[in-house]
C-alpha cells in the first residue's frame, strides 16, 4: 500500500489538487488543496479522511425543550443558540435534511387537548427557528400528545420530564 502511496505521489508531483472521494461518505468527489507535494510528502488514507472530515458539519444531537404546566412559550437559551447553530450549518450543506420537532406532553388532561398543545409547542419551535433563519420547508413538525411518555405520570417529577419537544434531524 505504502509503495503505491509513493508512486502515486511521485505521478502527481506536479499538481497540487488532489480529489478523493470516500465510499459511502460523499455524494460526490470533494477537491482538497494539499499544497505543493514532493516526494517526502505521505499522505495516507486516514489523513484524508480527516481533512474532508473537518469540512463536513456533523450532525447536532437532539435537543430537548422542556415547558411549564399547560404552556408552549419557548424561550431560548445558550443551548438553543448553540443547537440552532449547529442545525444550520447541517441543514446548509445538506439539502436533503430536515429538522424534525415532536411536541410531547404529561397526562393531566384530555387526549384531545393534549394532542393539540404538544403540536402548539412543536409550532413554538418551528417559530423560533424559522425567525432565525431555518426555512420553514425545512422543519417538519408533529405532536405524540401524552402517547409517549419518558417517565411516570404519577409523580411531579414525572410530569415535568413528559412536557418536552425533541428536535432531531432526519436525514
Amino acid at each position: 500500500m505504502k509503495v503505491f502511496i509513493l508512486t502515486l505521489l511521485f505521478l502527481i508531483a506536479t499538481t497540487s489538487i488532489y480529489t478523493y472521494k470516500l465510499k459511502g461518505f460523499c455524494y460526490e468527489p470533494i477537491a482538497i488543496q494539499i499544497g505543493n507535494l514532493n516526494q517526502y510528502n505521505i499522505i495516507t488514507e486516514n489523513s484524508l479522511f480527516n481533512l474532508v472530515t473537518d469540512e463536513q458539519a456533523k450532525i447536532p444531537t437532539v435537543f430537548i425543550a422542556f415547558f411549564s404546566f399547560d404552556k408552549s412559550d419557548f424561550h431560548s437559551n445558550s443551548e438553543s443558540e448553540r443547537f440552532l447553530i449547529e442545525s444550520e450549518k447541517y441543514l446548509n450543506q445538506n439539502g436533503h435534511a430536515k429538522l424534525i420537532i415532536t411536541g410531547h406532553t404529561n397526562a393531566t388532561g384530555s387526549r384531545r387537548y393534549n394532542q393539540a398543545l404538544g403540536y402548539r409547542r412543536a409550532q413554538s419551535l418551528q417559530k423560533y427557528f424559522i425567525s432565525k433563519g431555518i426555512p420553514a420547508s425545512k422543519i417538519l413538525i408533529e405532536s405524540k400528545g401524552e402517547n409517549e411518555p419518558v417517565s411516570e405520570n404519577n409523580t411531579q417529577i414525572g410530569r415535568i420530564l413528559n412536557r418536552r419537544t425533541y428536535i432531531t434531524i432526519k436525514i
